[in-house]
């Protein structure tokens, strides 16, 4: 048997936190949840690690796919349950997610490896026939998702009608499927590096054992990750409202829980110069967010008849596209600066801001 070459603690987190999951309840000491917190950012670590170990077995631009879908996975799986689970604030709890996902991506993640990049390395390069794709594609979901329902008249502002919601769902599966059949088919080496045939030539790809461990932990890590998320949901949301913010907080601080292990991907390829794999991950985790979140809550809320806000207020709508012109801009040249980096991580700030200030 081929040997295994996993660190022991990223089989052992996600391990531990399913133990003691089975020990949570409603009277569960404080100083168990303060371990459970604990455990669940081990396992977003952990699963960081074994999807990057799986994306390094298959290479790109499918390693990257994975993980982005395995994130969205949880973002799908911790929304639904709360969404059935019931409570305030549910039906604007997928919106106040999805949008703080594509804002803490395109900001936050994308301008911190761009400002890492340029302080590290002055310039990166990048291909720009497959960010422009990602970018074009990321634009129209926006639009339609987030912004579109608040113009339409069939039902309550900011709420699609059924036959609505059908339809843009169904679109946001087109579009993001389209965007895959490019990625991995028809242009494939538009996410590859440039100057490169393959974005793993710089070490050896991990043996068949070491994947296959590393693919039944990801899946123990994704699965204890949306368990305890949810478990702390209450006490996050308790904590939200006894500091006096609005509840879209509670949908920023999950969406920055669930976008960690691509966060920390993403910021590991830049340290180790592979802007490319950075933006394949970053940009594919916020089309994958919002094009397959929705359509999942969509069938949630068509199925329950629970009603569904979409619509993003007039201020986050001049933050989202302030948002996406100014990394549309930045992203338009097929080189990276220190100075990109600072003008998004300027907006991500101000987005913080005004949604703890509004």
């Amino acid at each position: 048997m081929k040997k295994i070459n996993l660190p022991i603690w990223t089989m052992i987190v996600p391990v531990a936190g399913i133990g003691l999951y089975f020990f949570t309840g409603a009277d569960t000491s404080i100083y168990l949840k303060l371990i459970l917190a604990m455990l669940l950012i081990g396992s977003v670590i952990a699963s960081v690690h074994h999807a990057e170990v799986i994306a390094h077995r298959v290479g790109e631009p499918f390693g990257t796919i994975i993980l982005a879908i395995a994130i969205t996975t949880i973002e799908v799986g911790l929304i639904v349950s709360l969404m059935l689970a019931g409570g305030d604030g549910v039906k604007e709890l997928a919106r106040d997610t999805v949008f703080a996902a594509v804002m803490i991506i395109i900001t936050a993640i994308v301008g911190i490896c761009l400002l890492k990049g340029g302080i590290k390395f002055k310039e990166q390069l990048y291909k720009l026939q497959g960010v422009n794709a990602a970018l074009v594609t990321l634009m129209a979901i926006v639009v339609l998702t987030l912004i579109l329902p608040n113009y339409t008249t069939s039902g309550p502002k900011g709420e699609y009608s059924t036959s609505q919601l059908i339809f843009v769902s169904v679109v946001s599966v087109v579009l993001y499927g389209g965007f895959i059949f490019m990625q991995t088919v028809r242009h494939r080496d538009f996410f590859l590096p440039k100057n490169s045939v393959s974005e793993d030539d710089h070490a050896e790809a991990p043996n068949n054992a070491t994947a296959i461990s590393s693919l039944v932990f990801l899946i123990l890590s994704l699965i204890i990750v949306v368990l305890l998320a949810k478990y702390l949901s209450k006490d996050i949301e308790k904590i939200v409202i006894d500091l006096g913010a609005p509840k879209s907080v509670v949908g920023v601080i999950i969406a920055a829980i669930v976008l960690l292990p691509e966060g920390l991907a993403a910021y590991n390829a830049v340290k180790a110069d592979r802007l490319q794999t950075s933006l394949n991950l970053a940009l594919g985790s916020a089309l994958a967010s919002i094009g397959l979140t929705i359509p999942a809550v969509a069938i949630v809320s068509i199925i329950t008849q629970m009603p569904l806000v979409l619509g993003i207020d007039t201020g986050s709508t001049v933050m989202l596209l302030l948002a996406m012109v100014t990394v549309m801009f930045s992203l338009a040249t097929g080189k990276t600066n220190i100075q990109q980096g600072i003008v998004l991580l300027v907006i991500f700030a101000s987005y913080l801001f005004y949604t703890v200030v509004p």
